[in-house]
């Protein structure tokens, strides 16, 4: 580890006789359409050990039975860890949207495929497999007269609506690769992504609707766009008809333009190894990253993930509330529910409106069986009080916790109160690089443990690794960092015109490993415990954010001097945002200042990233090479003033005491 590096948490794994173990409630067999996927547990590691053994025989057969393939693949995997260079299903051909649409609506055209809910209560309407191939199709034709070709990149900044997963499926129907951007960021974070991707179309409405509030898109595409002169088309779909501004030739109107197209448009032939799509993500440097994904080994793992992880069976009804614009979005609101042919929620409001009912009554108006939502929203609703849970919600089956780890009282909170103790919890772990879980019970299957992500899943094979030696820690009952050490379809090819970012990320911090950047244990039996990162990210509500990032917002105000970012535990949202500035000289130090940089932060990243508090100090703790130790700062915002270590080796060492004085200060306030 490098000066400055935090190893992880040395919370001790938890002992047996402290931990319960949740086998799965009988009454989920009783309410369960036919039986799970597996038969027992012993089936899953039978499968899981072929997986790891014979991965190519593993891999080929599961992608032969969830996709359908244009032209066979020969190769089943070529390339290794070690050298980056991995790839999956070669000389096969596919088209992501025909997989998720045209071959379900020639089955059962009237089946539903998208249920919306809208932001308003008694607002919606649901979508069926064959309109949603119509939708898809004349979209398709109006990228095409874009201009859009095979390979271009699209930018979308969509709101929870079903226009967002029509958008998703042209581009991947033309073969182009879509960038979603989360209509949450700024204008300058939506600028630097078109720009890095470069997108020359953009895709978003005239404004977006979310608890009660509205969200001016298009006016945030605007202010991106005066810094895009390559974007030659803006396509806006109208969602509240509101006026906007218009920039003649570059903006259209998206409902005028797809009624001049015919309903069907043949699915382009894709490689398997074609760009999918771009996400981009924090990393430990302050330059977000566009994660890269390939069509095949991506959509295996959401399809694979889908099936066993959530059990989906062909009668379900899906509903996961992340947001399209992150990867739980992509994965588990669009591809996985779609790949696998049943119908998937697509939720515009927030689980608190009108009240903290929401969630509970989508589910029981639409016979839900699934439920997939981060540990913050858990919290906020387990602190709103059990009187909300009165909807009916008979169908649940499973119960998905995503994003970060979850408390063991909020897990058994989901399980007893949500789910009535009959339905199974699936707490999963993964990342926008795994494109799937990774590390997950499997629905039905794997007895759990409240707070732990309990086995790996097929072709995963998890490492402990001790991150001073950089050694592998064999057996159980030990903690480290997490590694991988096969590749699996669904992993991240690279990273987008930065290869060699990609490796130093992941592939090279431990020489034939995937990093994951987390610490994690594994108990006494083989069970996975994820403590958290172990590198400057902070993860807010299940959304990773760099420190760099947020530190280069602030720095951006002609006050500030220096800055330096740290996440702390908030019960709320799992981690809060804390900043540390120092001011430059014959700047006042007040309150309007710190609101300043609040606004500086939401301007520059997005809401989501404001700092909860900003702390005005003299100087930074930095090493005399000029490293600023975050370490020391986590340590003082947790209290634990004591257990500094040695400090004689900053620069000046006495600032530490004008920040401890600080801190109190501000707690007091």
């Amino acid at each position: 580890m490098s000066e400055g590096d935090v190893a992880p948490p040395k919370a001790a794994v938890p002992e047996a006789h402290e931990v319960d173990t949740y086998h799965v409630p009988k009454a989920f067999h009783k309410k369960h359409p036919k039986k799970p996927h597996l038969d027992s547990l012993d089936h899953y590691k039978e499968m899981y050990k072929e997986s790891i053994s014979d991965p190519h025989k593993f891999w080929g057969k599961m992608a032969r039975d969830l996709l359908t393939w244009e032209r066979d693949f020969q190769t089943v995997h070529s390339g290794s860890l070690t050298n980056g260079d991995n790839a999956w299903f070669l000389e096969g051909k596919l088209n992501a949207s025909y997989n998720c649409v045209d071959r379900h609506a020639a089955k059962n055209p009237d089946k539903p495929a998208i249920i919306y809910e809208a932001d308003e209560e008694g607002e919606g309407r649901t979508i069926t497999y064959g309109e949603l191939l119509r939708e898809v199709s004349k979209l398709s034709w109006v990228l095409k007269q874009m201009g859009v070709k095979k390979g271009d990149t699209v930018a979308l900044y969509m709101p929870m609506i079903p226009e967002a997963l029509v958008a998703f499926l042209a581009c991947t129907r033309i073969g182009a690769v879509h960038s979603v951007v989360f209509a949450g960021f700024s204008a300058d974070s939506l600028r630097d992504r078109i720009i890095d991707a470069q997108s020359k179309v953009v895709i978003t409405t005239d404004e977006g609707k979310r608890g009660g509030k509205l969200i001016g898109t298009k006016k945030i595409v605007d202010d991106a766009l005066r810094q895009c002169p390559d974007v030659s088309h803006c396509l806006v779909y109208k969602r509240t008809g509101a006026d906007v501004p218009w920039t003649k030739g570059r903006d259209w109107w998206w409902t005028e333009e797809i009624e001049k197209w015919p309903a069907y448009f043949p699915p382009e032939s894709m490689s398997s190894e074609d760009p999918l799509f771009l996400l981009y993500t924090s990393g430990s440097t302050g330059k977000p990253k566009g994660v890269m994904h390939t069509t095949a080994g991506y959509l295996l793992g959401a399809a694979a993930t889908g099936k066993y992880v959530f059990d989906i069976h062909d009668t379900d009804r899906f509903f996961c509330g992340g947001d399209v614009g992150w990867i739980t979005g992509h994965t588990y609101v669009v591809y996985a529910p779609l790949l696998l042919g049943v119908a998937t929620v697509v939720f515009e409001g927030t689980p608190a409106y009108p009240n903290f009912s929401r969630y509970w009554d989508v589910c029981a108006k639409h016979d839900v069986t699934q439920f997939y939502v981060a540990p913050t929203a858990l919290r906020l609703l387990k602190r709103a009080g059990d009187h909300h849970l009165k909807a009916d919600m008979k169908n649940l089956r499973v119960l998905g916790s995503v994003g970060e780890p979850i408390a063991a009282e909020v897990w058994k909170w989901y399980f007893e109160k949500v789910g009535k103790e009959d339905a199974h919890i699936v707490d999963t772990y993964w990342q926008t690089e795994t494109g799937s879980h990774v590390i997950t019970p499997l629905g039905g299957i794997t007895p759990t443990k409240p707070g732990s992500a309990s086995l790996p899943f097929f072709g995963i094979e998890p490492a402990i690794i001790d991150p001073v030696s950089g050694e592998e820690l064999p057996g159980n009952d030990v903690e480290g960092v997490l590694a991988f050490k096969q590749p699996w379809p669904s992993m991240a090819r690279t990273v987008w015109g930065a290869h060699k970012r990609y490796m130093e990320t992941y592939l090279n911090v431990y020489k034939g490993y995937y990093f994951t950047g987390d610490g994690a244990a594994r108990d006494h039996e083989g069970y996975y415990w994820i403590r958290g990162r172990v590198d400057d990210v902070v993860n807010v509500s299940g959304h990773r954010l760099s420190t760099a990032e947020i530190e280069a917002a602030l720095i951006e105000h002609p006050a500030v001097g220096e800055a330096a970012v740290v996440g702390i535990n908030d019960e709320l949202t799992g981690q809060a945002v804390n900043a540390f500035v120092s001011i430059k000289d014959g700047n006042e130090i007040n309150d309007a200042l710190r609101k300043d940089l609040i606004l500086q932060v939401r301007k520059s990243i997005g809401p989501f990233a404001a700092p909860k508090a900003i702390y005005t100090v003299p100087d930074l703790p930095k090493t005399r090479s000029g490293k600023i130790m975050r370490r020391i700062l986590r340590k003082i915002l947790a209290g634990e003033e004591d257990q500094l270590g040695d400090i004689s080796t900053l620069s000046d060492p006495s600032v530490v005491d004008k920040i401890i004085e600080t801190v109190q200060q501000g707690r007091k306030m």
